[in-house]
């Protein structure tokens, strides 16, 4: 799990994906979604858990912090994960009223158990206590679910959703996007289109 090449991938591959849009979409809506009230006013800015009741308990919390920051640790160029709020977006994603967030809830949440029962199971400890070798061995037996045992492939289907929750809360971050070197969202005086050497790298010069 190297911050730097098995990460960025996932979000370079995923850069549409709709979990981006929690935290990026500006577009105010007031219009009824069936069985949800009206959808929230995304312009302005809200406190966690005061758009609806937070899912994840203290100890989950906890754990979450723990394998966000051993997925996405801080380094010589940015903070780690839970640093910079990685945790709240994930609360907040799986405790949202929406079809597609209760199924990530199910997901993370018994997945968060299954970490729990696992490493006491294996250690005698809960997976914050582990040290950090114990911890690697045993995201390293579900991080790949085509590689992982068939008895860990709901393991495995866990963490690669959690990964992709980490990595999109970390990199629509503000440190996040300035890690990846984002230039967006700046506003410029004038524009001279792109430039000379990226059109000649592109063939389009």
């Amino acid at each position: 799990m190297d911050r730097r090449t098995s990460i960025k991938w996932v979000l370079a591959a995923s850069a549409a994906w709709p979990v981006l849009a929690t935290r990026s979409t500006r577009a105010d809506s007031s219009l009824p979604v069936r069985g949800y009230g009206t959808d929230p006013k995304l312009v302005a800015d809200y406190r966690p858990g005061e758009l609806w009741p937070l899912t994840l308990s203290a100890s989950q919390r906890r754990l979450t912090s723990t394998l966000a920051d051993l997925i996405l640790p801080a380094d010589e160029h940015s903070p780690s994960a839970s640093a910079v709020g990685v945790v709240d977006f994930i609360d907040e994603w799986v405790s949202a009223p929406y079809e597609d967030h209760q199924r990530d809830q199910t997901i993370i949440v018994d997945g968060l158990g299954w970490m729990i029962g696992e490493s006491i199971r294996q250690s005698g400890k809960v997976f914050s206590d582990l040290d950090t070798t114990q911890q690697h061995a045993l995201c390293d037996a579900i991080c790949d679910e085509a590689r992982a045992r068939s008895e860990l492939h709901s393991a495995a289907r866990f963490f690669a959703l959690f990964r992709d929750l980490a990595s999109a809360g970390f990199y629509s971050s503000p440190v996040g996007r300035k890690d990846l070197n984002f230039i967006g969202n700046v506003p410029l005086a004038r524009f001279d289109g792109p430039p000379a050497a990226l059109l000649k790298t592109l063939g389009l010069q």
